[in-house]
């Protein structure tokens, strides 16, 4: 790092004195703290571990909890395919939105102008929670 401040310094033509000083002054800095630095990451819910909660909850095998959540899938995929719109009753509602396709050329992003490639228009899934879910948070 001391020969970076040693080019800028000879750069700008500053005097050997000032480029001591520059120099020990970042060697003494502390490196910058990160924002998620105190954020423990959560980790969810596995399928096994919600197929033992289900099993621990309805006096049910795990194995037939876990068949029921293969099929609960296989059936809202399809459901979402034909229909476009699913709702599980007390958790959420799922839908397709089709978004757009986008030109290609310059864009300016932060200020700085670059080139974007064209994307095509794609379907995608959102979630929206029920709002007793989100009463109860």
């Amino acid at each position: 790092f001391s020969s970076v401040a040693q080019a800028i310094c000879q750069s700008f033509l500053f005097s050997s004195s000032f480029l001591v000083k520059f120099t020990h002054f970042f060697a003494k800095m502390a490196p910058m703290k990160s924002m998620k630095s105190k954020a423990t990451p959560v980790k969810s819910m596995s399928k096994t571990a919600l197929a033992q909660a289900l099993a621990d909850a309805t006096e049910l095998k795990k194995s037939q909890c876990s068949a029921v959540l293969n099929s609960l899938a296989e059936v809202i995929t399809k459901e979402v395919k034909k229909t476009g719109k699913v709702v599980l009753p007390g958790i959420s509602m799922l839908k397709t939105r089709v978004k757009p396709a986008t030109k290609a050329g310059k864009r300016e992003i932060f200020g700085k102008v670059c080139m974007v490639q064209a994307k095509p228009a794609k379907t995608v899934i959102k979630a929206f929670p029920v709002a007793a879910l989100k009463k109860s948070i």
